[in-house]
């Protein structure tokens, strides 16, 4: 897939404030873009994570799909971030408060990941290679 140049995840969210601040303090970073409507967090040259509100979404939508806030709190996709020090990662989202889901163990496609939740239910996985 060679025409793909750039990946966005975007997150609906309920709070842009809350989930800004949140994200900031899991990745210990401060977005690159924070204007209302889009709160932007560049890891690459190749993927960016934005934050919107569920409300910001819903205009563009149009009523074609159900508004984004009637799936509040229920995991509606998941962040998995390989990383070098998963202990660390997981040690910095239990102190700012994010939910735990699974405690780090290893799993059968050779890595141990651990699992947390953000305010709007969704899914953050911190994983590590097992070395074999």
């Amino acid at each position: 897939m060679n025409h793909i140049k750039l990946v966005e995840t975007i997150l609906y969210v309920e709070n842009q404030q809350t989930s800004t601040d949140f994200y900031s303090k899991l990745f210990k970073q401060q977005p690159n873009l924070n204007v209302p409507g889009m709160t932007e967090f560049v890891f690459s040259d190749f993927f960016k994570l934005g934050i919107m509100p569920n409300n910001g979404i819903a205009k563009i939508l149009l009523n074609n799909t159900p508004h984004p806030s009637l799936a509040n709190g229920i995991p509606k996709c998941e962040l998995y971030f390989v990383v070098d020090n998963i202990e660390d990662e997981f040690d910095n989202a239990i102190k700012i408060g994010a939910k735990l889901i699974s405690e780090i163990k290893p799993r059968d496609w050779g890595d141990k990941v651990c699992y947390f939740a953000d305010c709007d239910g969704h899914i953050i996985a911190f994983a590590q290679k097992i070395l074999q």
